[in-house]
């Protein structure tokens, strides 16, 4: 019985990676974002809007908390989930934590046509979201290779990444 936490910053691809990875594994795929939007009936950027970030993360914490409670499962955590609360600590003592690591230039690519979705850069120019996104992978990165194994996110290879996941964990 094992638990998969998927980290990284945002745009990174949790989600894509998260859900093959738990089609190959068998078990169950669950995005945060997406079960905390189910739970509390609003978009994330309805929840930024209208309770502001501090609410948000705490709806967040206590999401994950919920998930700790379930077995066989993969989970696609916010780009911001280990930087608050104790979430990390949280993931680490619960599971397997893997950070999928991507390049600011990377992330920015990606993330500069899916800004309408994402609270936190939707107003940036490129120039700025590249400061931006910079900026806070500064910050976030201590805390990002805090987990047990850190994979490229650039080309990453599903089949490989589940062959990995089931040697270290034997499942």
């Amino acid at each position: 019985m094992a638990k998969f936490f998927l980290i990284g910053y945002m745009g990174s691809g949790k989600s894509t990676v998260g859900e093959k990875l738990a089609a190959k594994l068998n078990y169950d795929f669950f995005d945060l974002d997406k079960l905390i939007e189910s739970d509390y009936k609003q978009t994330i950027p309805e929840i930024f809007s209208t309770k502001g970030e501090k609410e948000f993360r705490a709806m967040e914490h206590n999401t994950l908390k919920r998930l700790l409670e379930k077995d066989n499962i993969v989970v696609a955590c916010g780009g911001g989930t280990p930087c608050y609360y104790n979430n990390m600590e949280l993931m680490n003592n619960n599971g397997v934590t893997v950070y999928i690591k991507m390049s600011v230039d990377s992330l920015v690519n990606r993330l500069i046509n899916a800004k309408d979705k994402r609270p936190l850069i939707e107003n940036k120019t490129e120039p700025e979201l590249r400061i931006f996104v910079n900026r806070q992978l500064e910050k976030r990165e201590d805390i990002y290779h805090q987990a047990q194994y850190t994979v490229k996110g650039k080309d990453l290879n599903i089949n490989e990444l589940a062959l990995f996941v089931k040697e270290q964990v034997g499942v």
